[in-house]
């Protein structure tokens, strides 16, 4: 007589998959918790591990997280414009002692927030019966550098008199007046207005990260 047995591994797999994944489930439970730090994904992870997620918020505490950004680059203003540099004689005309030149400039300028001249003095933080308040007063917005890009800067035309020749200094002379022209545009185009405005909206979610529930940055 032959006994035939017939194994089922489907039975076994099944059993292996759900053990997989009730694993990477706790892991990612895990992680979860682990991240969530502040706000509404932290009172969740609160009734997850039904412990409360406590995280200094006190004024130093804040003033020094805010100072971690150093200065917070906010804005950044390209401009490509056309610049004249000239040589010329009060006597004789450009035809034969002027030198001229036109230059194709690109350049930019960064504008933001030194965070690190934050005082404690700049943070208020009070509490009430409907949550946590925080008020800032941000430093002023301030331009960083403003460069010329030199690859993409060139001289497209000159003209030197019939007695002289080219000035050596001219071409460099007029970089540095386009530097500052660029600087003047993006000043009277309201960089720094713009860079103050994203600073804000920068500062009030790391604060609105930390749990608070109103956040009032100025």
């Amino acid at each position: 007589m032959t006994t035939q047995y017939n194994y089922n591994k489907r039975g076994s797999g099944t059993f292996y998959a759900f053990l997989l994944a009730l694993v990477l489930g706790a892991v990612a439970l895990a992680v979860f918790v682990r991240q969530a730090q502040g706000g509404a994904l932290g009172r969740i992870a609160s009734l997850i591990t039904g412990r409360d997620t406590t995280i200094d918020v006190s004024a130093p505490t804040v003033v020094n997280k805010i100072q971690r950004l150093n200065r917070l680059e906010t804005v950044v203003y390209s401009l490509d414009t056309v610049v004249e540099g000239a040589r010329s004689n009060p006597v004789l005309p450009d035809l034969l002692t002027g030198d001229r030149l036109l230059m194709i400039v690109h350049g930019q300028t960064i504008a933001g927030v030194d965070m690190s001249q934050m005082k404690p003095d700049d943070v208020q933080i009070s509490e009430a019966s409907t949550g946590r308040t925080i008020r800032i007063v941000l430093p002023p917005s301030q331009v960083f550098v403003t460069t010329i890009d030199n690859q993409k800067t060139r001289v497209y035309a000159r003209s030197t008199g019939l007695l002289v020749q080219q000035d050596v200094n001219l071409e460099s002379e007029t970089r540095t007046k386009a530097q500052q022209e660029l600087q003047k545009a993006a000043l009277e185009d309201g960089i720094l207005d713009a860079a103050s405005k994203n600073a804000r909206a920068t500062v009030t979610a790391m604060l609105e990260g930390l749990g608070f529930d109103k956040v009032e940055v100025r």
